[in-house]
């Protein structure tokens, strides 16, 4: 029912739990103290010895235990609120931390929408945990031992008969863990993969709408929904059995008690007084454990929530290096390199190549090739490839991911933009940069001018962008890049899914860039790397083809044939284009 590491990893809460407990008992013999008091004045009122200066003073008890109950409940409040604060905090941050040390490729371990539900829902699984189920706990434990040396000295039988039923809570518990155990892993699993489903789809629901397949994956989702509705009624279920198991033993002994009780006093053992007192007292011995029974189903699914986050905390996390980024020129080798994301199905098939310092390489082959894989791995993206790959003549993986990170820059075909302003965005890359700077760059991508139009540096960027066109997006995301200045830029399909003017301008500023910067350009259309100090022609994980792009023409292999068809398709659209507008002008 406790979980060790759980509580060793978050032992700051210890001190709130202690708290808990201790107001909770305080207020208990608050309780205690008042219903002794009660019995006591009806024995006495029974006895005749009834007077003013009894019924004042136990008027007083009363009203002190009435005060204590309401402080130790506000202070206990207080405590769990603090305990499950802590709890968050500390949790989130692990989570966090575990997954900066991860780094750049975390998401080849886990994904980011089974992150994000371990560090909401998970963690307030565990609030509960932590602020209600473990102080209950202990409280549960130490309630029935303090009744039951106060009452004995009542009836040591009646106090006796209550504390041996107290056990048997506990009891089905322990019996209903097991079950709720296995239970809880699989609703977990489930809940899980139905956040991811749901998370891709509304993502890709545009590309969905397209392809009119928005039907086929919501029937998908309505299986995985209709799978989670069975086990999370399962767990119901065993939530509702068990709650009334629990109910049946703590009624039952407190009947026994209330039973035991009234003989006595019909024997002449206790006196009537003494008879109330356990009456109203024998339910407490039973309403702690049962309320734990209530936070123990909430308890299992927060430790089955742990088991979650216990497996993202205990990923193997590859080890940088100690090392700082090169200084100076830089080349980059890579020698006898392979990489795979599954064992049986390796991507890069022993590839070497080499690119001078401050030069224009680019990479062009048929998607899966391996491009994008090649520069995931020079930017620490992906880990786990064998080989060797050498910047300025040290292995990567000697050097520290921060460094990679601050001297490599990856542009994609589409680079988050974060909501705020454009200003924002930009100082992302250089929080100091002067106003002059901003504008340099922008203008270098020809941004400027429209900006100005709106309201500059502030003009408003929703959520990726999305009131701007694609080309405005890629050339700020390119702007960004710019500031930032690196000594190596990487531009993975960077041009991809634009209009052909922003397309220029950005190949414009790639060029322009190549001359102090090494580029590595990947690209599907081949007419942009013409101007590449070299070309590697990629095709199933290998290199088929290298060189200029004269020397690769002249080869008269695959890239000279996919650079002819591109050719004849870009004359053909053209031509198309042409020709409409033609008809327009006509008309």
């Amino acid at each position: 029912m406790i979980k060790t590491r759980l509580v060793k990893l978050l032992s700051h809460t210890k001190k709130y739990i202690v708290q808990m407990v201790l107001w909770q008992w305080i207020a208990l013999l608050g309780q205690i103290a008042a219903i002794v008091s009660i019995g006591r004045m009806i024995d006495r009122i029974l006895m005749h010895q009834m007077s003013s200066k009894v019924f004042l003073m136990t008027f007083m008890i009363l009203a002190i235990a009435v005060a204590i109950r309401f402080l130790c409940d506000q202070m206990a409040t207080r405590a769990s609120f603090a305990a499950s604060v802590d709890v968050k905090r500390i949790l989130r941050e692990k989570i966090y931390d575990k997954l900066l040390r991860l780094g750049a490729s975390y998401r080849e371990h886990v994904s980011t929408s089974e992150v994000v539900q371990m560090s909401t829902e998970g963690v307030e699984q565990l609030e509960i945990y932590f602020g209600k189920y473990l102080p209950q706990l202990f409280y549960s434990i130490l309630a029935p031992v303090t009744l039951f040396i106060i009452l004995s000295f009542i009836s040591l039988k009646a106090s006796a008969v209550l504390l041996i039923c107290v056990p048997l809570i506990p009891i089905s518990i322990v019996a209903v863990q097991k079950l709720a155990k296995k239970l809880l892993k699989k609703y977990w699993g489930l809940y899980t993969t139905l956040g991811d489903s749901f998370l891709e789809n509304l993502q890709g629901m545009t590309t969905l709408k397209i392809y009119q397949a928005d039907e086929m994956k919501a029937v998908e989702m309505d299986e995985q929904a209709q799978n989670f509705r069975k086990i999370t009624m399962k767990v119901l279920t065993m939530q509702l059995n068990s709650t009334s198991v629990m109910d049946i033993i703590a009624y039952g002994g407190a009947a026994v008690g209330m039973i035991t009780a009234i003989h006595q006093y019909i024997a002449g053992n206790i006196t009537l007084g003494g008879t109330l007192i356990i009456l109203l007292l024998a339910s407490e011995f039973f309403i702690p454990l049962r309320l734990l029974g209530s936070f123990f189903h909430i308890a299992m699914n927060g430790m089955a929530a742990s088991d979650k986050i216990f497996g993202l905390l205990d990923l193997k996390e590859v080890e940088s290096g100690g090392s700082y980024f090169p200084q100076g020129e830089l080349d980059i080798s890579l020698d006898d390199v392979h990489f795979a994301y599954e064992k049986d199905r390796e991507i890069l098939k022993g590839i070497t190549m080499n690119f001078p310092a401050n030069s224009f390489i680019s990479f062009v082959g048929e998607s899966g090739c391996g491009k994008s894989t090649l520069a995931g791995i020079l930017t620490a993206r992906n880990r786990g490839y064998s080989g060797s790959i050498k910047v300025g003549g040290v292995d990567i993986s000697q050097i520290r991911e921060e460094e990679l990170m601050a001297h490599m820059t990856k542009i994609t075909h589409n680079s988050y933009l974060f909501a705020g302003t454009v200003e924002e965005n930009l100082r992302m890359a250089k929080p100091d940069a002067t106003r002059e700077e901003l504008e340099h760059v922008l203008e270098k991508v020809n941004l400027l001018a429209f900006l100005k139009e709106q309201d500059g540096l502030q003009t408003v960027l929703l959520e990726k962008g999305e009131n701007f066109s694609g080309g405005q997006r890629q050339r700020l995301a390119l702007a960004r890049a710019l500031l930032f200045d690196t000594p190596i830029y990487i531009f993975d399909e960077a041009t991809s899914n634009i209009d052909m003017e922003s397309e220029e301008m950005i190949m414009n500023v790639i060029r322009e860039l190549s001359k102090t910067k090494m580029i590595l350009f990947i690209s599907h259309r081949l007419s942009n790397v013409v101007d590449s100090d070299c070309i590697y022609m990629m095709k199933d994980g290998i290199v088929a083809e290298e060189g200029t792009h004269e020397q690769l023409m002249c080869k008269k292999g695959r890239y000279q044939h996919l650079f002819d068809k591109q050719k004849e398709l870009e004359s053909y659209s053209a031509n198309m284009l042409w020709n409409e507008s033609l008809k327009k002008r006509v008309v």
